[in-house]
């Protein structure tokens, strides 16, 4: 009936399924005030840019913009939230998540149930909204449904700029299908991961192109190649490079021909060096990184953005071989930090979690883990305005016009207020239950501890 076995199938399956499951009890609809107007008075403000906050000031969001900032009194029709002093700063920014595949474990996100799958990631796409997440930059999955459901207030969310499938080669990262599956017919029938939209395998140029072109068609805000080895991916070795330069360049010139990006998941030289060469724009990873792709990078202006791994929890799901790879990206945290701030590379924030709820309820606390390298200030405006920077990059393909990551007159009115001074204490964000007071997103509240 759905034809469950097209992508655009499983579109329209996927928002539908969400908007039953979810109905009209989320918080998106039961706090209803998209074009009504908010006064935020007495807030000390983190503007997303500036290391110090501002004085005592009032805001006024109207029609899901901030209008006005003043430290004088306004006068207006609105619901009035009395700040008390406390810290208002702008939603936060993960620029690199993967929306359908934070819960279930990797043999669900593959095999499991394709409704059961998209009620659980409308679960977590509430969950992440209420840990101050007001936006997700998504790298790889069938997120096109949920994003539809989001916008369109039957689940409460955070905005999504999603990426689609995965592009990927037979054997690269992000191919999981099994060695029974082989071998591979070109223009064959599809496997499993591919008719989810999962990931797509293209081995040529031209296959490139009409996976790159397919993401394009459904929404895609930029578009996500490996060009090198990957973790998850069981067939996938930490060292390889993965797609030809000729490849690549097919993907980035029809992303260009839509007015947007190319990203790759790289972690080596090679893969890094080769996806600058094609025209890529931004760096996935690059924990493996030198001195010279580091140098090359900030002498192209080329986006890195990559995720503070620290320990081993993030490979708590996966098997003995993908632990070891794990390791080795691990050990390079420091490095690609340390490179980063030496050659001045534009550098962005994102978590990178899988298949554990648990470690999401950490994102928090991944931002927070930046002060190893950054200061407070340095790592908010990481996680807000530099991040808000880099979704820009998608220009007319951008799915959210306007200013995000910063408080200002005629900025989108994501705002967070916080029981407390972040920029003082960072850890603040590691418990966003009890931190962030009122979480507004789009102009709409959806948290508000301060009401009587």
């Amino acid at each position: 009936m759905w034809g469950l076995t097209t992508p655009a199938g499983l579109f329209r399956a996927t928002a539908l399924l969400i908007s039953i499951g979810i109905g009209l009890d989320s918080p998106s609809s039961a706090q209803g005030q998209q074009d009504s107007a908010v006064l935020l008075r007495n807030v000390r403000i983190f503007d997303g840019k500036n290391a110090a906050l501002s004085a005592a000031s009032n805001v006024l969001i109207r029609n899901r913009k901030i209008e006005k900032i003043s430290t004088t009194d306004i006068t207006a029709v609105a619901q009035v939230i009395d700040g008390g002093g406390r810290v208002l700063m702008p939603g936060l920014i993960d620029a690199h998540w993967h929306a359908m595949l934070v819960r279930p474990t990797p043999m669900a996100a593959l095999a499991g149930d394709v409704g059961y799958n998209n009620l659980l990631a409308a679960s977590e796409a509430t969950a992440t909204l209420m840990r101050g997440f007001t936006t997700v930059r998504d790298m790889g999955g069938p997120a096109f449904g949920l994003k539809q459901a989001i916008d369109e207030d039957l689940v409460a969310g955070p905005r999504i700029y999603p990426s689609g499938a995965i592009i990927t080669i037979t054997g690269g990262h992000g191919d999981f299908r099994q060695l029974s599956d082989l071998p591979r017919t070109i223009g064959g029938m599809l496997s499993r991961m591919e008719r989810i939209g999962g990931s797509m395998v293209a081995d040529s140029p031209d296959e490139v192109r009409v996976r790159a072109r397919e993401q394009l068609m459904q929404g895609a805000s930029q578009v996500k190649l490996t060009a090198g080895g990957g973790v998850a991916s069981p067939f996938s070795p930490l060292d390889v490079s993965t797609f030809t330069e000729p490849e690549l360049r097919a993907a980035v010139e029809a992303a260009d021909n839509w007015g947007t990006y190319v990203a790759t998941h790289a972690y080596t030289p090679v893969a890094i060096q080769r996806s600058i060469a094609a025209g890529v724009r931004c760096i996935e990873h690059g924990h493996l990184m030198d001195e010279a792709s580091a140098k090359l990078m900030a002498e192209k202006g080329i986006w890195l953005s990559t995720q503070p791994f620290l320990d081993m929890s993030m490979a708590a799901a996966l098997g003995p071989s993908e632990q070891d790879k794990m390791r080795q990206v691990v050990a390079g945290t420091d490095r690609v930090y340390a490179l980063a701030k030496k050659y001045g590379i534009k550098t962005a924030f994102g978590t990178d979690v899988l298949f554990s709820k648990a470690l999401a309820d950490r994102q928090g606390a991944m931002l927070a883990a930046l002060t190893r390298w950054y200061t407070p200030a340095e790592a908010l405006t990481m996680a807000t305005s530099t991040n808000a920077e880099l979704l820009s990059l998608s220009g007319p393909r951008n799915p959210y016009p306007g200013k995000l990551g910063v408080v200002a007159e005629g900025a989108l009115a994501d705002l967070l207020l916080v029981d407390g001074n972040p920029l003082d204490d960072i850890k603040l964000v590691e418990d966003p239950a009890k931190n962030f007071v009122v979480i507004m997103k789009d102009g709409r509240i959806y948290k508000n501890k301060l009401a009587h």
